[in-house]
């Protein structure tokens, strides 16, 4: 099974209103073919609603939705060359596993022998060869998970959403489930919208990630472009913790600012800023510590916590209290340790507050 054509998708200026509440304001974007792009934020950032009227199950209030070039503004679900990826997965219990992935080739009018050859050959693809005789009940969440995926891939649809398909597995389990569809996903290329809360799924398995507040988007990119370089304070604790300090830009040269917290100087990407009071963004894992010395930017440590595989501190300071991740097990500070605060090369950037 191959999937034909991966779609694009564009959202032009589109809104959407609930009576006198507006979920979607003025939304602009634009998904590449046989990409993977996870919409991304909080509960009631408008991430779902924007899933919702690309699958058609909502439309918008103005603006315009196309998928591979085509206008489906107001088109019905069933006259889009979409298939979604539920959160329940929405599995019919009192059917086998092929007849499930079978259902939708057959009600669009396959042939039942025809539409079941379809079918285990998703079954084969999502890595379940041989369980098409089973029930719903008979398989693990993550093998109903695939289920759910070769259901809507056997369709060969120009474009698969995902709505937060990983939420009723546990922890190891997602890891592994998030692996399985971004690798399908690269290896058809297929054009894939996902959403989720969840920050460490999103940038594990996107090419881009949009992530959404209040209707609107906070910021858009690669995920890597996302974590190290956020736009502002909403973007750097969303995107994994971080630590908001103040800080004073001395100068900038060469794409580098040189700033300062308290006593100490660092370098950090510039991105055409200017000098004076600014907000820095750090990442828990971008600070050191170090045995207190003078004139040192310090702190004293008020909280340690042993995690098997680093040791997460908080540390009082001039600046505020920080939140430290250090994988230094080995050496453990103890609770009211007077330290020198010192920041790594990567995991700093400048922010718009």
């Amino acid at each position: 099974m191959s999937i034909e054509g991966p779609g694009s998708v564009v959202f032009r200026n589109v809104r959407k209103a609930f009576g006198a509440f507006t979920a979607i304001h003025d939304l602009s974007l634009t998904i590449e073919p046989g990409t993977l792009v996870t919409l991304l934020g909080p509960s009631g950032c408008g991430k779902t609603t924007t899933l919702r009227m690309l699958a058609g199950l909502e439309h918008p209030t103005s603006g315009r939705i196309l998928i591979g070039g085509r206008d489906v503004t107001m088109l019905p679900a069933n006259e889009r060359d979409v298939s979604m990826v539920f959160q329940s997965y929405a599995l019919f219990p009192h059917m086998t596993a092929l007849d499930n992935v079978a259902y939708g080739l057959e009600s669009s009018g396959l042939k039942r022998k025809e539409a079941r050859e379809r079918a285990e050959d998703g079954l084969a693809l999502v890595g379940l060869a041989g369980m098409g005789g089973r029930l719903p009940a008979e398989l693990s969440g993550g093998q109903q998970q695939r289920v759910a995926v070769a259901r809507a891939l056997v369709l060969e649809p120009q474009v698969l959403l995902l709505d937060e398909p990983l939420s009723n597995l546990d922890a190891r389990l997602r890891r592994r489930v998030r692996t399985e569809i971004r690798e399908l996903q690269q290896r058809l290329g297929f054009t894939a919208v996902y959403v989720t809360h969840d920050q460490d799924e999103a940038l594990a398995v996107s090419d881009r990630i949009i992530v959404m507040k209040d209707g609107h988007i906070a910021q858009e990119g690669a995920p890597r472009d996302l974590y190290e370089a956020p736009a502002s304070a909403f973007i750097a604790d969303f995107m994994g913790e971080a630590n908001v300090v103040s800080c004073d830009i001395l100068g900038v040269e060469g794409g580098d600012a040189t700033i300062r917290v308290e006593a100490l100087t660092h370098r950090v990407p510039g991105r055409d800023i200017r000098p004076g009071p600014a907000k820095l963004a750090v990442r828990p894992n971008a600070i050191t510590l170090e045995p207190a010395k003078d004139g040192a930017f310090s702190g004293r440590i008020t909280h340690a916590a042993y995690l098997g595989d680093h040791v997460e501190y908080e540390v009082k300071t001039a600046a505020g209290t920080l939140f430290v991740v250090d994988p230094a097990v080995e050496r453990a500070l103890a609770p009211a340790t007077e330290v020198a605060i010192g920041f790594k090369g990567r995991g700093i950037a400048i922010i718009s507050g």
